[in-house]
């Protein structure tokens, strides 16, 4: 089993988290308060992948979704509270080797905010 690569990006309302697996099948997504849990079979060989994260900050699981197309699954976790920036995605400051920011969709909208 190995971890999905995967990007994340904050805006007000959501964190999504894209996981970079093509021709997924069995996707399974669960949603807890202040967990996030993601598991498929994907690729050519079908790899089983696994990803577990402790999150930064509670979520509103009920309203969180996923987005399954032939080259990834967009996750959007509904923040619990909304217009709260989120410096990272995970509880703890540990660096995921399999993790990284998703500066093509990265804004500032607190400045962004700010400024109008």
């Amino acid at each position: 089993m190995h971890p999905a690569t995967a990007k994340w990006y904050d805006r007000r309302d959501s964190v999504y988290i894209e996981f970079c697996v093509a021709d997924s099948k069995d996707v399974k997504i669960n949603f807890e308060k202040a967990k996030f849990v993601f598991s498929c079979l994907g690729g050519i060989d079908q790899v089983k992948h696994e990803n577990e994260v402790d999150l930064f900050e509670a979520i509103d699981q009920n309203e969180s979704m996923h987005k399954r197309t032939d080259r990834s699954v967009l996750c959007c976790l509904r923040k619990a509270e909304p217009g709260k920036a989120w410096p990272r995605l995970t509880k703890e400051k540990a660096k995921l080797t399999w993790l990284s920011v998703d500066f093509n969709n990265w804004k500032d909208w607190r400045t962004i905010r700010m400024r109008s």
